[in-house]
């Protein structure tokens, strides 16, 4: 059953098409916005919205990837796990740093303040409540108040869309490993798996 139609980019609105400009990139890369087309003004408002955390973003490339990466572990969303940006890459994430998330507490490779902005994703996540005054107090000793407020920002933007992106089950473009029919918490995984880098 189909559970959500998606509208082929030749069919958006053309002020969406204007935005988005979707025939410049791949179907895995037009991605959600083929759901969201549905409603091309909430569209582009979200479009704006995730255009600003990136345009604006004051924290490394890398910190941000492997927090997403994480968050994305914690909602199974395939697609989530199966992208690396491009950003992200030539900032210096490897694949080697991606599977250190597996023990992200325990990894050499991660620093102590890519180490807190993990604790915090995954614990909005997986247990927000649980996020009290020490976890404040481990971000603090690494960002000033206006780096969290980036990394809240994007992490919340990556919890509540990878959850519904989970749900939707847009597998057809990944790798084959994603595309399993297995489903439950810690199914899939966005470490030992092949990856697809995208802009």
């Amino acid at each position: 059953m189909e559970r959500l139609r998606m509208i082929d980019p030749q069919d958006w609105d053309p002020v969406l098409k204007n935005a988005v400009h979707p025939e410049e990139r791949t179907d895995l890369e037009n991605g959600l916005m083929r759901f969201f087309a549905h409603r091309p003004e909430l569209a582009l408002g979200l479009g704006a919205f995730s255009g600003a955390l990136k345009r604006n973003r004051k924290l490394p490339e890398r910190l941000m990837e492997l927090m997403r990466l994480r968050i994305a572990f914690h909602n199974q969303c395939r697609s989530c796990m199966a992208i690396r940006y491009t950003d992200a890459v030539n900032d210096g994430l490897t694949e080697d740093l991606v599977c250190s998330l597996e023990k992200p507490y325990e990894a050499p490779g991660l620093t102590d303040a890519e180490r807190a902005a993990i604790r915090f994703g995954e614990l909005l996540a997986s247990n927000h409540l649980s996020i009290d005054d020490s976890v404040y107090a481990e971000l603090h000793k690494h960002f000033t108040d206006g780096e969290i407020v980036e990394i809240g920002m994007y992490a919340s933007l990556c919890v509540g869309l990878g959850r519904w992106a989970a749900t939707l089950h847009m597998v057809e473009e990944l790798p084959d490993a994603f595309q399993q029919a297995e489903v439950g918490y810690g199914a899939i995984t966005p470490w030992g798996n092949d990856a697809v880098i995208v802009r």
